[in-house]
């Protein structure tokens, strides 16, 4: 489509890949599987399909250096920078302002920075097909993957009618997006059927979200509209920074989508994972025999279903089975695979006594 547009949202802090991950240099700016960084990979991916000067990134001031050296395929114009983060609806909505004044009837996908996809054909044909019902029918589509497990972790979003018709993706309206359940919840979901996990790709025209922002949010849509009058302006930095600052931070599923009437969902059938931590990278890992994975020189001694990291020498695990360990410059973790999240609590007593060197 010449009027697609994409939006990748990239103001993460990654507390949960300490200490790989780090303040100036977040997970989303971390070569976590191959040789680009998962920001990279990305940018590839939906440049197969749209125009890089279409590709807008939203991150924060602090990430700026990173972000130029990793973007330069981008127009730097495009590289849009938050104040302070507000959460996903003032995010997006500050980007489609930029894209409206391109074109207010473009379409645009919204994705994170920082999810595994594999299959890439098949996650373009069905970006693709998403981007057809935003174009035809004026709807807000998000792409929902389909659960392979009762995940207590992602939010749901319920289907109502089919309306697949001779398409080859499944296409459904929405009933309702459910937030993140307990497990007996979860697995009635897998049982009724009808659910999928909500990927956080959500797809639109820019004049259909700026007018849903209107309805839902109007608060927001009048300061986002006061900022895109400067645009262009010296005052510009300084008329962003003021108003955004003050902006209620809210979430897009929150602020729109558990509101809006026309809001659709495409299947996601391409490999997906949304790498919330070591234990996804695990799991998303190329095992041994021993069903252990990892990165740079390691040993494994009676050692099962075990993940390392090694950024320089050797890291050797004997007679731990189920754990985690990350070597990074001077620091190092090791946790059991079950307390993986517990990973951003260390963080947080990092900060608390000041020990910011290692942040």
């Amino acid at each position: 489509m010449k009027n697609l547009y994409t939006l990748i949202m990239a103001g993460g802090s990654g507390t949960r890949f300490w200490p790989r991950s780090k303040v100036a240099k977040p997970k989303q700016y971390l070569n976590i599987f191959g040789d680009d960084s998962l920001l990279q990979s990305t940018i590839k991916r939906f440049s197969t399909f749209t125009d890089t000067e279409n590709i807008y990134i939203v991150s924060g001031k602090s990430q700026a250096k990173v972000l130029e050296e990793q973007t330069s395929m981008l127009p730097k114009n495009n590289l849009i920078y938050e104040p302070v983060g507000k959460n996903t609806l003032p995010c997006i909505g500050l980007a489609a302002m930029f894209a409206e004044k391109e074109n207010p009837d473009g379409v645009m996908v919204v994705s994170p920075s920082d999810h595994l996809i594999k299959n890439d054909e098949l996650f373009k044909e069905t970006v693709l097909a998403a981007a057809k019902i935003a174009d035809e029918k004026d709807g807000i589509v998000t792409i929902g993957i389909t659960p392979t497990f009762p995940a207590t972790g992602y939010g749901y979003v319920q289907t109502a009618e089919n309306i697949t018709g001779s398409e080859k993706i499944k296409q459904f309206k929405v009933e309702r997006f459910v937030e993140k359940p307990k497990e007996a919840k979860a697995n009635e979901y897998l049982k009724e059927g009808g659910f999928y996990w909500n990927s956080g790709l959500f797809v639109f025209k820019v004049s259909v979200f700026l007018n849903s922002v209107k309805e839902f949010a109007p608060d927001l849509y009048s300061d986002l509209r006061k900022i895109q009058a400067d645009f262009g302006n010296a005052s510009f930095e300084q008329t962003l920074d003021t108003i955004y600052r003050a902006v209620e931070s809210n979430s897009v599923d929150y602020g729109i989508m558990e509101h809006a009437k026309n809001i659709y969902l495409v299947e996601g059938n391409f490999d997906w994972n949304d790498l919330g931590g070591w234990e996804s990278v695990y799991l998303a890992d190329k095992k041994d025999g021993n069903g252990n994975a990892g990165s740079g020189e390691s040993i494994f001694l009676d050692t099962k279903n075990s993940y390392v990291y090694s950024e320089k020498g050797l890291v050797a695990v004997v007679g731990m089975d189920d754990v985690i360990v990350v070597q990074d410059g001077d620091t190092t973790l090791v946790c059991k695979r079950e307390n993986a999240e517990d990973i951003k609590k260390i963080v947080d007593q990092l900060k608390s006594e000041n020990k910011n060197q290692y942040l």
